[in-house]
């Protein structure tokens, strides 16, 4: 007798990809709930030694996910813009930013875990500044594409408004998150000239 097309021998279930601990991990942040990788392991069926080879620590893991969140954000955010050109990326930047303020899960990691989530999320070599960093390149080619001219290369323009996020949004003093929306979208607006 063979098995049926589709069906599984009797066993030990698939292992989880990095792509399943990824959500995973992104649905717990968001319910403002401390990410635990025992605990994401145990639930997904993985050895947390999988989890660590794929992102290296546990630092690694949440900033894998805040980029990713990030990403989603602004994808999002460029779906529901009718603008063109600079104006559309003045619309969307200033709609992520107001996300971001608004994510109450953002603020619960700033409120219990400080230190580590301003280093996760301003660290110039972790995945969070670098994928905002990239995405924010890619906003701006897509605005030159419809006829926006920055005031200064990409690279160096999508770097500093990232920079500015970091500035605005959180408060190195005392590493906590501050939200100054306001004078951001002020500067912001300055900068890309629009």
């Amino acid at each position: 007798m063979t098995r049926a097309e589709g069906t599984r021998a009797p066993g030990r279930p698939a292992a989880a990809s990095r792509e399943d601990v990824l959500e995973t991990t992104i649905e717990v942040f968001l319910t403002g709930q401390r990410v635990d990788v025992n605990a994401i392991a145990a639930q997904l069926g993985l050895g947390r030694t999988s989890i660590y080879r794929w992102f290296g620590s546990r630092e690694g893991l949440l900033g894998a996910a805040i980029a990713h969140q990030l990403e989603r954000m602004v994808a999002h955010a460029e779906r529901r813009c009718t603008s063109t050109g600079g104006a559309r990326l003045d619309e969307i930047l200033d709609r992520t930013i107001h996300w971001i303020v608004d994510d109450d899960s953002l603020r619960s990691y700033f409120d219990n875990e400080s230190t580590v989530a301003l280093r996760t999320i301003t660290r110039s070599d972790g995945p969070v500044h670098q994928a905002a960093v990239a995405v924010v390149g890619e906003l701006i080619a897509r605005a030159e594409d419809q006829g926006y001219q920055p005031p200064i290369e990409r690279d160096t323009l999508a770097y500093a408004l990232v920079r500015l996020w970091e500035a605005f949004l959180y408060n190195d003093a005392v590493a906590g998150f501050r939200g100054d929306v306001e004078r951001l979208r002020q500067v912001q607006t300055a900068l890309l000239r629009t």
